[in-house]
């Protein structure tokens, strides 16, 4: 008899699929065949299921359906969409910490919900600014409160497909989960005085089913994110900028201060966070050359006639002192261009 389901969690060697069509769950492993062909199963695959025991509750997955997405970090396939939690109060609501992670979700080309929980700890004056300017950004914002319930069920109606929940550590995930379907109990943490941040209470990757067509993925939270995108795919992972691009005096434009920035003369809010991303992302790609490309940080010195050179580390340009020749060229120069007495 075989059957069809999803992964809803990873267990070790085995793997927890609910069976489509209903709400039961079966202990599965992976099938010798599939693993010696090298298939992967991840949280969120759609399997076949086959050899089933029921009254243990056992199975065993015979294959993997292709996937339509499939995340690294957290190991999530399927994944529709992305819903972004972020706290109001505590931790405190930080906008570049928040573009930090829609441009890790733009990179994986899903869309994002951002979710404003602890909604009911400040005043609506101060919530107001905050969504209008998230929503200019290209993206909806959903305040929340997990306490009160307020704005539970209109997020709940909207959510379809399979969610990822991203945000910093104690920005309210867990406590989300369990405001969405009181049954999870999971454990929620405080947040630091001392580091103002939050305590990772989640271990491990698992899906919940919300309703019977939405399906979230509680993963362990990330406290910062480094930006490794490329410096010119960058600009794309900002949905505002994106009617400005092409527009630019220069091709290669990186929107920081080239003339003629169609993106830079726009003045959109975000341009301070995008220019310091950029330097980053500038950084990031330098330090990945020299390490694929470690010759390139190396020179010869020493034994060339018999070829027993040594490779020392190439110093910066600052840090290099000019060579005898330079040194002679340079007075040569000195001496021609000063006046004669």
């Amino acid at each position: 008899m075989q059957l069809s389901g999803t992964v809803l969690a990873q267990e070790a060697n085995f793997y927890r699929v609910r069976l489509d069509g209903s709400d039961l769950t079966l202990l599965c492993t992976r099938r010798a065949r599939l693993r010696k062909t090298g298939g992967t199963v991840l949280t969120g695959d759609r399997v076949e299921v086959v050899e089933v025991d029921w009254p243990g509750g056992r199975g065993a997955i015979a294959a993997v359906a292709p996937r339509t997405s499939e995340l690294t970090k957290p190991p999530i396939a399927n994944c529709s969409g992305v819903l972004v939690v972020f706290s109001l109060s505590e931790p405190p609501y930080d906008p570049a910490l928040l573009s930090r992670f829609l441009v890790q979700v733009e990179a994986e080309h899903l869309p994002a919900l951002v979710c404003l929980s602890k909604g009911d700890e400040v005043a609506s004056a101060v919530i107001e600014p905050i969504v209008r300017a998230i929503e200019s950004w290209g993206y909806p914002a959903r305040p929340v409160s997990a306490r009160s319930g307020a704005g539970i069920g209109p997020l709940l109606a909207e959510l379809g497909g399979t969610y990822v929940l991203a945000g910093p550590s104690g920005a309210g995930k867990s406590s989300l989960l369990n405001a969405m379907h009181p049954g999870l109990s999971l454990r929620v943490g405080d947040v630091s005085a001392r580091l103002g941040r939050g305590r990772h209470t989640t271990r491990h990757v698992e899906l919940f089913a919300l309703s019977p067509r939405a399906l979230v993925a509680d993963a362990p939270g990330f406290s910062q994110l480094e930006i490794t995108v490329a410096p010119e795919d960058l600009a794309v992972c900002f949905p505002e900028f994106r009617p400005y691009l092409g527009h630019c005096q220069f091709r290669n434009c990186l929107h920081r201060d080239e003339p003629g920035c169609a993106v830079r003369a726009a003045g959109l809010p975000r341009f301070d966070i995008y220019r310091s991303f950029v330097a980053e992302a500038l950084a990031f790609d330098q330090q990945r050359r020299q390490t694929s490309e470690p010759e390139a940080s190396l020179r010869e010195r020493g034994g060339s006639r018999r070829r027993k050179g040594v490779a020392v580390p190439r110093l910066e340009g600052q840090y290099r002192q000019s060579s005898r020749r330079t040194v002679r060229q340079q007075l040569q120069q000195w001496d021609e261009e000063s006046p004669e007495d």
